[in-house]
């Protein structure tokens, strides 16, 4: 039996209000551990580089999780709009299974690899540029596909 799709939109919610408690608590012990006084110099070189090993993967892992956190928290707030499970560039609703799988993502399959083909066509553009290539298009065209990114 299908669940109307208002049903899973709060089942959704209740499952980003859960993650983003989770991710706040989880910030929040990353953040203890890079406060964490260190050795300051004391004990051997092994000791000092896994310290500053330890310190980068749970600075790139608090900042992942930061992210989600901000993604999470925008999802809210387009539930809270209305807004929510529904593409930001077409408007068009975005399946319930793609909603489920990634619960705050807010572009439909096809807008989403759109943006990823303009991207990497405007990288590549970019890198042409950047390494003195005559280009086949216009500046003015180029800007324009760079701001569609």
């Amino acid at each position: 039996m299908r669940i109307p799709r208002a049903q899973a939109i709060r089942n959704l919610k209740f499952t980003l209000i859960r993650r983003r408690d989770a991710l706040r608590s989880a910030l929040a012990k990353d953040m203890d551990l890079l406060q964490e006084p260190r050795n300051n110099g004391v004990g051997n070189v092994v000791d000092i580089a896994i310290d500053v090993t330890q310190d980068d993967i749970s600075s790139q892992l608090a900042e992942v999780e930061s992210r989600e956190l901000t993604n999470i928290e925008t999802a809210l707030e387009r539930i809270r709009d209305g807004n929510y499970g529904n593409c930001e560039q077409c408007e068009e609703a975005i399946p319930l299974a793609r909603l489920q799988t990634l619960p705050y993502v807010t572009l439909c399959i096809g807008c989403q690899r759109r943006k990823k083909r303009l991207a990497t066509q405007a990288s590549r553009l970019e890198v042409r540029w950047r390494r003195g290539r005559t280009l086949n298009i216009s500046s003015t065209s180029k800007a324009r596909l760079l701001q569609r990114v």
